[in-house]
């Protein structure tokens, strides 16, 4: 994977939102309609936040799909992840479709199904992905599943990805934090044909050096990125501070 060592997060927003929106313009220029998938949580804040006012997007031919969500969460909830692309995305731009995950089906498993033949019609042109504290991709927690060939799943929650949740402040408690959500697969994931990943923070170091200098293994879902020819990793400084100087950006290259 490529690695982008940004000065701050506004930044990281900024240069992972306009290598989104050039990926974009490209994809829609060589067709007539695109696909994004779009993730949640505090580390796509700066990113979709300038993404959505990014110039040259015929949204209209942009359809949206999402990671994960949380099962038996009200969409009204502050942590709704479908919430949270309405107020953040959905509402923001005039999209042609979004596909939500419905995390009140009554069917979870149905409800995978119903996502797997949408999104199994379409080329993923570009993925907006984060990274969890334990390494997970979406709610991939590990051992991650990386040979499944289904494109969602009904996933449990380890309790390092609850207390991450909890920590944002999501929930008010660990214990609210729900244990169950429906995901995209990783190997979903890795079909899209270019991949952005906006990772800040102290608290994502570790995961992000296993990921980017360890093996690829189950137990550090994001490390499978390094197969991705397309992906590019963007950081700020306290989430690259215990990489090696080799895996990120040289210092004339930093921004």
């Amino acid at each position: 994977m490529n690695v982008v060592i940004c000065r701050d997060v506004p930044d990281l927003g900024i240069q992972a939102a306009r290598a989104a929106a050039a990926s974009l313009r490209q994809a829609l220029a060589e067709k007539e309609e695109v696909t994004i998938l779009v993730a949640t949580g505090a580390s796509q804040f700066a990113t979709l936040q300038e993404l959505v006012q990014s110039p040259e997007i015929d949204w209209s031919r942009v359809t949206g799909f999402h990671l994960d969500e949380y099962l038996g969460l009200s969409i009204d909830h502050p942590a709704s992840f479908r919430r949270y692309l309405q107020e953040r995305f959905i509402s923001q731009v005039p999209l042609r479709q979004f596909h939500l995950v419905d995390g009140e089906a009554e069917d979870p498993q149905q409800e995978c199904k119903r996502l797997e033949q949408l999104i199994r019609q379409r080329e993923i042109d570009v993925a907006l992905i984060g990274i969890g504290e334990n390494g997970h991709l979406a709610f991939n927690d590990p051992p991650a599943d990386f040979e499944t060939p289904q494109s969602y799943l009904v996933v449990t929650l380890d309790k390092a990805c609850r207390e991450q949740q909890f920590g944002e402040g999501w929930f008010p408690s660990l214990e609210a934090v729900p244990t169950t959500a429906i995901s995209m697969s990783v190997s979903q994931i890795l079909k899209a044909k270019r991949i952005i990943c906006s990772v800040p923070d102290q608290r994502k170091a570790v995961a992000v050096q296993k990921s980017v200098e360890g093996p690829i293994t189950p137990q550090v879902p994001a490390s499978i990125l390094q197969s991705h020819a397309g992906c590019t990793l963007f950081l700020d400084a306290p989430a690259a501070s215990r990489l090696q100087e080799s895996s990120g950006s040289s210092p004339a290259e930093r921004t």
